[in-house]
């Protein structure tokens, strides 16, 4: 089958179109054949090297973490799932490899594709929405009239974390270019702060939750906005021991993520608030309650653009450029 891969870690190195192996079909998995797939910076953090101490990844690596498609072989011990069904997906952590013909998913990690969207847009799905679900369901458990501050609105996680915390009934603050507020503003947002001419500091204030995806400085600016007894949950870092010891990673990774995030978790003491790192995993079932609320209508994937695969490399360059309005696509079929 036909691939984008890379051999090594690189900024700089484009990725590599080969001929690779169909993926192997274990008991509990499905062959889906790409019609679509998502990208996120999140690949592009990987080709770089950036999370290689807690996702070390073996050469050559596809790339991808979203997925849209038919399924086209079962293995013998899947139960939902048959052949010729429309499924879509975030593989997990170390089966990763949507810019491929064929990827072997779990069946734990799929779920059907909303009827009411295409592949191109079911493809945009499941990464970010499943860190919106994380954040907001599973972590801070968001009530009605809670408020939250979701940094970078018209991002892929933005547009989705936007329509899901205004389903839960939050109160929506977000940053943006004035270009994006009409869109933010139809997706639910309720105060929209031009980042290019205004602090959020000086304007937010007594917030219960952030949704932290920037950098170190601007989620140390966020933990003064929250009210006592806040949650800042940050999914851009930096990761906390907790994190490690979830994850089960090493003793020396544990102590090197204590440094990295020691400055973070002082202030957040200091102000009484409480902070956590999220890195989003697969999850199926929590995939499948998002496939209803897209049916309902509730959510609505927001691409930007549509690119072909032969030009999967542009499209990680526009990932990179951070000026996508939502999510970018490649599409196969």
């Amino acid at each position: 089958m036909k691939a984008f891969i890379i051999n090594k870690y690189s900024n700089k190195e484009a990725l590599q179109l080969a001929d690779v192996p169909v993926p192997t079909v274990n008991d509990n998995d499905v062959l889906i054949e790409v019609y679509a797939a998502g990208l996120n910076l999140l690949d592009s953090k990987i080709k770089s090297g950036e999370f290689k101490t807690i996702l070390p990844y073996q050469f050559p690596l596809i790339l991808g973490h979203d997925v849209a498609g038919v399924v086209t072989q079962v293995g013998k011990n899947v139960k939902i799932f048959q052949t010729g069904d429309e499924v879509y997906s975030r593989p997990s952590d170390g089966r990763i490899g949507t810019l491929a013909e064929f990827i072997s998913v779990n069946e734990k990690d799929v779920a059907f594709k909303p009827k009411n969207i295409s592949m191109e847009a079911a493809a945009s799905i499941p990464l970010v929405a499943l860190t919106a679900w994380q954040v907001f369901v599973e972590k801070a458990d968001l009530q009605k009239e809670q408020k939250v501050f979701i940094q970078a609105g018209s991002g892929g996680v933005g547009t989705i974390a936007i329509q899901l915390a205004k389903h839960l009934g939050a109160t929506i603050a977000t940053t943006a270019s004035t270009q994006s507020f009409q869109m933010l503003k139809e997706l639910g947002a309720d105060l929209i702060i031009d980042y290019k001419t205004q602090d959020f500091e000086t304007v937010l204030k007594d917030y219960d939750l952030v949704l932290n995806s920037q950098d170190t400085r601007t989620l140390e600016k966020s933990l003064n906005i929250l009210r006592q007894g806040g949650k800042a949950i940050s999914i851009s870092g930096p990761p906390t021991p907790e994190f490690a010891t979830e994850k089960k990673l090493p003793w020396f990774i544990k102590l090197i993520l204590s440094f990295l995030s020691r400055g973070i978790r002082r202030k957040s003491k200091n102000l009484n608030v409480d902070y956590s790192f999220l890195f989003m995993r697969a999850n199926g079932s929590q995939l499948q309650e998002i496939t209803k609320l897209i049916e309902s209508g509730i959510i609505k994937p927001v691409v930007d653009k549509v690119f072909s695969f032969d030009q999967s490399n542009d499209a990680l360059k526009y990932v990179e450029s951070g000026r996508a309005k939502g999510k970018i696509v490649v599409r196969l079929k």
